[in-house]
């Protein structure tokens, strides 16, 4: 019996901005390719089990590449990791109240709690684009966990588990 998934998206960089508080130069996600939410054997859609695909593209315009490092530009693993986590928040976009431009119309908070299992496999530099994958893998109250990894041509640049705490519902 195979499970039912409903997909969401995609969604371009005016929909991700509508959708995410930060602004350049701190907006790091560039386009959500999909966001695929399962349905449990009672039909309901499953927090857990929700996965995330998105992009991030590395150009020689981001601010941080003339310092880090000036004869070999890469990104930051901070940066990397922030990435993720603000691709993560769009797993949770399905129990949002989201309009057709992904204007949120209800409460909606979620901070960076906690960091873990990170690993970078290789650098990702300017002229790359960057495919992030987020999986929920739990989800308790509050708080939500995210399985993250960034590959660039199908080779694995970073990997981590990230831990966020969401506010939803009210105006």
């Amino acid at each position: 019996m195979s499970q039912e998934v409903k997909q969401y998206g995609p969604y371009g960089h005016l929909q991700v901005m509508n959708y995410l508080p930060h602004r350049y130069p701190f907006l790091f996600v560039d386009r959500i390719l999909s966001v695929a939410v399962p349905f449990g054997a009672d039909g309901k859609p499953q927090q857990v089990g929700t996965k995330v695909v998105g992009m991030k593209n590395a150009t020689m315009n981001e601010p941080y590449f003339t310092g880090h490092f000036p004869t070999y530009p890469i990104t930051p693993g901070v940066i990397l990791i922030e990435t993720m986590a603000q691709m993560s928040s769009f797993a949770i976009m399905p129990w949002l109240d989201v309009d057709e431009n992904m204007r949120i119309k209800s409460k909606f908070d979620l901070r960076l709690a906690g960091v873990d299992n990170t690993r970078f496999r290789r650098p990702f530099v300017p002229g790359e684009s960057l495919l992030i994958t987020v999986e929920t893998v739990k989800q308790r109250g509050p708080i939500w966990g995210f399985k993250c990894k960034g590959e660039v041509d199908g080779q694995l640049v970073v990997e981590s588990d990230i831990l966020a705490s969401a506010v939803l519902g009210g105006k």
